[in-house]
């Protein structure tokens, strides 16, 4: 097995990654890197690729071409045991949450750890507690479902559960959708420092330009399938690509939403 802490390559390659569904490629040669502790966030509209690009790197869909490898290792080429082996070191912090309504936030957070049987609850719990100290939440919340929760603590526990496990790689799709700006510059703040202070490679996908400026070492920006541009977060703002601007600045002219 490799070691992703020794490896001087890229954390996370593409290389040549096409998908189709039926006639339609939604992904059309992609070729994109992420190197280890960096926060690559892909930027681009609806139907422009994101989210499929993102279940391919997970596993959760098969390409037709291409090749991805986290570590130097083809998780395309993988099933079964492989393939969860890798994943064991990926988090993941899904748009809606994806919570559970009817465990409370230390059974949420700790659920992956626990196989979902609920473990042992006194180390769960204090796993739970841990992690969502990290967030900026407390034990008064360890009780409670998630319906009686807020929609930014909700994002914070999700983002509690995804680092539980102590991944090298995480995940985040549309982290601040249906948040208002303040709850979602916290979001934004609380994965900028989870990357830095744990050392954590992260890869985002959003059409929200606050959240790409605010969390971003880089960004790539996708648009039918492809990758047209891709460079410091720096130069977002002088990319040199008509579309990107217009993506950038909010104008709709070449935009397809």
């Amino acid at each position: 097995m490799n070691d992703g802490n020794t490896l001087s390559g890229p954390k996370i390659a593409l290389q040549g990654v096409v998908k189709r569904f039926g006639r339609k490629t939604v992904l059309d040669g992609i070729d994109l890197s992420v190197d280890p502790g960096e926060s690559l966030v892909v930027i681009g509209g609806s139907g422009s690729g994101k989210s499929v690009m993102l279940k391919c790197i997970l596993g959760l869909m098969k390409v037709d071409e291409g090749r991805i490898l986290v570590d130097g290792e083809d998780v395309t080429r993988m099933s079964g045991r492989e393939l969860q082996r890798v994943r064991g070191r990926f988090g993941m912090l899904f748009q809606g949450g994806a919570l559970f309504d009817s465990l409370p936030v230390w059974r949420n957070v700790t659920f992956a750890l626990s196989k979902g049987s609920g473990g042992h609850a006194a180390e769960m719990r204090r796993i739970a507690l841990e992690n969502i100290e990290k967030v900026g939440l407390g034990a008064e919340v360890l009780d409670l479902r998630p319906s009686e929760l807020s929609g930014g603590m909700q994002k914070r526990v999700a983002l509690a559960r995804a680092i539980a496990g102590h991944p090298e790689i995480l995940f985040f799709d549309e982290p601040t959708t249906g948040l208002d700006p303040i709850r979602a510059h916290s979001i934004n703040s609380l994965i900028v420092s989870l990357v830095r202070d744990l050392g954590i490679t992260a890869v985002t996908i959003t059409h929200d330009m606050a959240s790409a400026r605010t969390i971003a070492h880089r960004v790539a920006m996708l648009k039918d399938g492809r990758i047209i541009w891709s460079g410091p977060t720096s130069e977002l703002e002088s990319s040199g690509n008509d579309y990107v601007d217009d993506f950038v600045r909010g104008r709709s002219k070449s935009v397809t939403i």
